[in-house]
């Protein structure tokens, strides 16, 4: 794995290991709630691209994060999750890796290993990080359908920050399922 203090070449990074709150250097302003997502093309790990402006009507998470983030690892399958449940609501995922903190092979393998389903666009020069003034990771920016940011959450999600980010994207988040939500009682046999 490669050291996240370090970029490619040797030179020594501004980004500093980021996660659980710890600044991660001196950014541009952040992103703010209320203004208009900013715009950025990234390269898709498995080809192609993505342009947001591109997705103007759908809501859409974009989530900052790389493979050295313990924090990122554990609320990964929780984004899986989300995207399998969400799918259908149109809700584009949207997971920038800090590819220039890391090799490519390490972002493959840990797709690989959370069969991550959506897109894993490659921040290769960080300049993504730069423009939505990122000051931690995961940091995770809910866009509604306009294109406005409309929650920003610094630090791994909770189950209730997700909660609050989809509904103000106006998507409900699916209610996880229980004994009692399928009409069973504890104990209660399902067949």
């Amino acid at each position: 794995m490669s050291s996240p203090g370090r970029c490619r070449g040797g030179v020594v990074s501004l980004l500093v290991l980021a996660c659980s709150g710890a600044p991660v250097g001196a950014q541009d302003s952040p992103v703010e709630v209320g203004a208009l997502a900013p715009d950025f093309a990234l390269k898709r790990l498995d080809g192609g691209g993505v342009r947001i402006a591109e997705l103007k009507g759908r809501p859409v998470l974009i989530n900052f994060w790389a493979t050295w983030c313990a924090p990122c690892r554990t609320e990964m399958p929780a984004l899986v999750s989300l995207w399998n449940s969400q799918r259908e609501t149109g809700l584009e995922v949207l997971a920038v890796n800090l590819t220039d903190q890391e090799r490519r092979r390490d972002v493959a393998r840990f797709v690989s290993e959370f069969r991550i389903p959506f897109s894993i666009l490659l921040d290769e020069r960080g300049r993504v990080r730069e423009r939505y003034g990122l000051v931690t990771l995961p940091t995770t920016v809910f866009v509604d359908p306009a294109g406005m940011v409309r929650a920003i959450h610094r630090g791994p999600l909770t189950e209730d920050a997700l909660a609050r980010g989809l509904e103000a994207i106006d998507l409900a988040p699916e209610p996880p399922i229980t004994a009692e939500s399928r009409g069973n009682h504890v104990g209660d046999s399902p067949w």
